[in-house]
């Protein structure tokens, strides 16, 4: 009986993790590596696959509606990074501050538009910043004497328009990422700084930005693949996968255009494979630069 009990202990932690395996193996690993053998196919469906070796990724490099696309996505991702991070986490400790009436409702205000379907977001926001006679941007702009603009036919625009969009949509979430990480900084801090004098532009300096900073690490990562991974947004603003110039194409768009519009699905293999490269060195430099690997050492 005993021994039997003793074999159960052993056993039991096996059993649970069994499950998570299965899952990573079936839904990560083999996806993974079907798509990168995939890569190195000429594949499309009802016909048999063909090796052709590296002539994807040599297609690729020379490819210049694939190399607008990759600088749409890091322009995308980038402006995502520098509006999605300060200003987040500012209106956090806003929120968060003992004087800030009606938390609760900006709270809830903030990330109402997270619930939004993207489908719905993209295109309300297709219609404001559109031609037709009385779009929400162009009559605001009006009021001023601006004539009306173009928006979804002029590069700057359009990245301007989908910004906005992802302002509206994902600002509320990552608030309360750093809602979450502010409340895991200990009051007495702020107590000892306080006794010692020091402003509130120094407290924040010095213990909210430093002790936030692992929520930073977290909303840099998921934001770099984010904005990387973005289609459905250039999607419905553009009602469609073909921008004006391929201003709105993303790489993922550029996969959907090759994979499923066109079915060279060995061809949008490939560039799904540099998508992945591309956001892993880009999260992994910046793990490496903020000290996490470090800090995992120690």
């Amino acid at each position: 009986m005993i021994k039997k009990f003793v074999y159960s202990q052993k056993v039991a932690p096996y059993v649970f993790v069994l499950p998570f395996i299965l899952i990573f193996l079936i839904f990560w690993l083999y996806p993974l590596v079907n798509s990168f053998v995939m890569s190195f196919q000429d594949r499309m469906l009802g016909q048999d696959p063909k090796w052709i070796g590296e002539a994807n990724y040599s297609k690729l490099l020379t490819d210049k509606v694939f190399l607008i696309s990759i600088k749409n996505s890091v322009v995308y991702m980038l402006g995502t990074l520098v509006l999605l991070i300060p200003f987040p986490m500012l209106f956090a400790v806003m929120i968060n501050s003992k004087l800030m009436v009606g938390r609760e409702f900006f709270k809830s205000s903030f990330f109402l538009p997270a619930l939004t379907s993207v489908a719905v977001a993209g295109t309300i926001f297709r219609l404001t910043f559109g031609e037709m006679e009385g779009s929400l941007m162009n009559s605001f702009l009006g009021l001023f004497g601006v004539e009306p603009i173009k928006f979804l036919k002029d590069g700057a625009w359009s990245m301007a328009a989908l910004l906005i969009l992802a302002c509206w949509r994902w600002t509320g979430v990552n608030i309360l990422y750093y809602l979450s990480g502010l409340k895991s900084i200990d009051n007495e801090y702020y107590e000892a700084a306080s006794i010692d004098g020091a402003s509130a532009w120094q407290k924040f300096r010095m213990i909210t930005m430093p002790l936030l900073k692992p929520t930073t690490v977290y909303v840099t990562t998921i934001s770099v693949y984010a904005g990387l991974a973005m289609f459905t947004e250039s999607l419905m603003m553009f009602n469609g996968n073909k921008s004006p110039q391929n201003i709105g194409l993303t790489i993922v768009g550029y996969l959907y255009r090759q994979g499923i519009e066109q079915n060279k699905l060995g061809y949008a293999a490939a560039v799904g494979i540099i998508l992945l490269v591309i956001a892993m060195v880009i999260n992994l430099t910046q793990l490496k630069f903020s000290g996490m690997f470090k800090k995992e050492e120690d």
